[in-house]
């Protein structure tokens, strides 16, 4: 009796991915290609498309025309497809979760148990949304007012290399939820787990609802938004890119929503519990190897508790497992790049020089495996100056700066002193203190005795210049939607404005 033979095995990801444009992968207009690499040995994995402007108007095309059918599908359509493709994340998370450590350079056990559980919950959350989307009436006497809740139209989303699949995640189901189609476009450093959604996701997405546009973002940034065709663009990103894209937006006066940087202060108050925070502020120097908009990065703590504070940080940071990121012992992992590797390595060497002091790390990890990644050491910087540029600018590395305080209403301008306002952490156990403080701070979150504790469905996005409107919640779809007054008379005959004077 002859053997059943076994399926084929499907490769993680292909040698080379094009535009996907109307349900179909094309090649792109210029012809030219972009190595995606391995950044924990710079190794080559993919090629993609180097988009251009011609490529822009196709996808653009291709979504408007889609959304001619696709704004008038049932909502349970719509809730069906969010639904299956939690599910299909769900059944393949080990793959995904491998994609993302692959391109990005974080450890392997953060990509499956924080960034896929959170890219799954994104799609549940919005698979039920489509129900909620119904307008409302409002009663008069005389006429009877009907507000109509409808998808804005074409949406071009521009989203970053940290954590690509929760940016994906974040901004396609709730346009998708709405009814909108989308033009996607990636980063160019990292997005092979955005290529391999799409390529697992075609055949339940309709042709031309999600579009997926590579390439650099000055090759196709300006053709995208400007398109006329385009009714919103929705980025997360860097505030230099912001400023650009609001200019392009402002060409068809479109809406936009942006989620920029942050320099996110990170309070230690004098009875807090100094073991949860070290370890607290030690999670936020090394998850995702820093590169996160919401990192706890200016550490403010009472004079009281600092010494004992600051001995167990580095403790801990001194401790911790670097190397290769699809290990799954691996706590800290290598930069998504080699220019990011750079500007992490220039901020190390500014710190010194702005005469703060090094209390650990501060130096490119050497030796073996590290030589060909990018690979930096959890660094924590002490004798710091809020004025500082290290404590004024956004790293996005494994980087921390450490200030004391001692009156509360000081720290808290310090805290309030920097154009950012995108997250916080307030660590007491004074209930009363807990909300004085977090009430004070001008930053979009506040999270109280746990950084990076999110909650499915709690509102996310920044004060001041760390952007505007919010993400990740329900909210979000009043950003895809637009609302139509119909107001039907309820009075026969004319009004008499024209009647003859007797």
């Amino acid at each position: 009796m002859n053997a059943i033979p076994k399926p084929p095995i499907r490769p993680l990801f292909q040698a080379e991915y094009g535009h996907f444009i109307g349900g179909e992968w094309v090649s792109g207009s210029s012809g030219k290609k972009i190595s995606l690499q391995n950044p924990a040995d710079q190794s080559h994995l993919a090629y993609i498309q180097a988009g251009s402007a011609a490529d822009a108007d196709r996808a653009v095309g291709a979504a408007a025309e889609a959304f001619k059918s696709y704004a008038q599908s049932p909502a349970h359509e719509r809730q069906a497809m969010l639904y299956e493709i939690a599910q299909r994340l769900r059944r393949r998370i080990d793959d995904f979760a491998m994609l993302e450590t692959l391109n990005n350079g974080k450890p392997i056990t953060e990509a499956k148990y924080f960034d896929l559980p959170t890219v799954i919950d994104q799609f549940l959350l919005f698979s039920g949304a489509p129900w909620d989307l119904h307008g409302r009436t409002i009663d008069h006497a005389n006429a009877v007012g009907i507000v109509h809740r409808e998808p804005l139209g074409v949406v071009a989303q521009i989203i970053p290399w940290n954590v690509p699949l929760i940016m994906l995640a974040g901004k396609l189901a709730p346009a998708l939820a709405a009814g909108c189609t989308v033009v996607l476009k990636p980063s160019e450093v990292v997005c092979l787990s955005v290529l391999e959604f799409m390529r697992e996701m075609s055949d339940i997405i309709p042709p031309g609802v999600v579009n997926i546009l590579t390439g650099y973002g000055t090759d196709v940034g300006e053709a995208l938004v400007t398109n006329p065709k385009v009714r919103k663009v929705a980025f997360t990103g860097s505030r230099p890119t912001a400023q650009k894209l609001l200019q392009y937006a402002s060409t068809n006066i479109i809406p936009q929503t942006m989620e920029l940087g942050g320099k996110s202060a990170y309070v230690v108050c004098a009875d807090a519990d100094i073991d949860a925070a070290a370890e607290g502020a030690a999670l936020s120097v090394i998850i995702n190897k820093g590169e996160v908009c919401l990192a706890g990065s200016r550490v403010f703590v009472h004079e009281k508790v600092h010494d004992q504070f600051l001995n167990k940080l580095t403790s801990i940071l001194e401790s911790v497992r670097i190397g290769n990121p699809t290990e799954p012992d691996t706590q800290l992992g290598a930069l998504a790049s080699k220019p990011q590797l750079e500007k992490v390595l220039g901020y190390l060497d500014l710190g010194v020089s702005e005469g703060a002091t090094v209390a650990t790390g501060g130096k490119r990890v050497a030796g073996g495996l590290h030589d060909k990644g990018f690979y930096v050491q959890p660094t924590i910087f002490t004798n710091v100056d809020n004025r500082m540029r290290i404590a004024q600018e956004e790293i996005f590395g494994p980087v921390s700066t450490v200030m004391t305080w001692s009156d509360e209403a000081e720290m808290l301008e310090r805290v309030n002193d920097t154009v950012y306002g995108l997250g916080g952490g307030v660590w007491t156990r004074d209930l009363t203190q807990a909300h004085r403080i977090a009430r004070r701070m001008q930053t979009g979150t506040v999270w109280v005795n746990r950084y990076y504790n999110f909650m499915t469905g709690m509102p996310l996005g920044g004060y001041k210049q760390s952007g505007f409107g919010r993400e990740f919640c329900h909210e979000v779809l009043e950003h895809y939607t637009q609302t139509k007054s119909v107001i039907i008379n309820l009075e026969a005959g004319p009004i008499g404005a024209f009647a003859k004077r007797t």
